[in-house]
């Protein structure tokens, strides 16, 4: 069983990972508003990604015959003028997560929760890719600028996503 402490962070996660594929399904409704077909793509394979990494703590938190308390989801934010203003905002939310998992760690070790900071690792792993993904779409919507073409271009790559 978790301690009381551990068992609240790990049901706040809960609640922040459900929040992220909120906000990235909110990103697929504007890119599809905005005809960006493929980031739309993209941002729902985010979206299903980040459901996954809540059951994976839900799991978790069962397995370890603690408590499951869900919370409301706040609302995200709904538009963004541009696909760069939108993954910009994905990575300052990736940025963020990454230092609630790291949170969350330091509290396992604190509490000499050997079984939820082996747990965690494959988080931390996790944010490392999910910050590079992300700043790497940023990275490569600057270099575009105003391109119209290349912009189409690597819309039609982001579609790729899960192909």
């Amino acid at each position: 069983m978790l301690g009381e402490k551990m068992e609240k962070a790990l049901n706040g996660q809960v609640n922040a990972e459900l929040y992220s594929a909120y906000l990235y399904l909110s990103m697929v409704a504007n890119f599809t508003a905005q005809n960006w077909i493929g980031a739309a793509k993209w941002m729902r394979v985010q979206t299903a990604e980040e459901v996954k990494h809540a059951m994976k703590i839900y799991d978790f938190v069962l397995e370890c015959n603690s408590r499951i308390v869900l919370e409301p989801i706040a609302k995200p934010q709904t538009q963004w003028p541009t696909l760069l203003a939108a993954f910009e905002a994905a990575y300052a939310h990736e940025q963020k997560v990454t230092g609630l998992i790291n949170g969350l760690v330091d509290v396992a070790h604190a509490q000499n929760d050997h079984a939820t900071a082996n747990f965690l690792q494959w988080f931390v792993n996790e944010q490392v890719e999910e910050e590079s993904n992300a700043l790497t779409i940023v990275q490569q919507l600057r270099l575009i600028g105003d391109s119209k073409d290349a912009m189409f271009m690597l819309d039609r790559e982001l579609g790729k996503r899960g192909e």
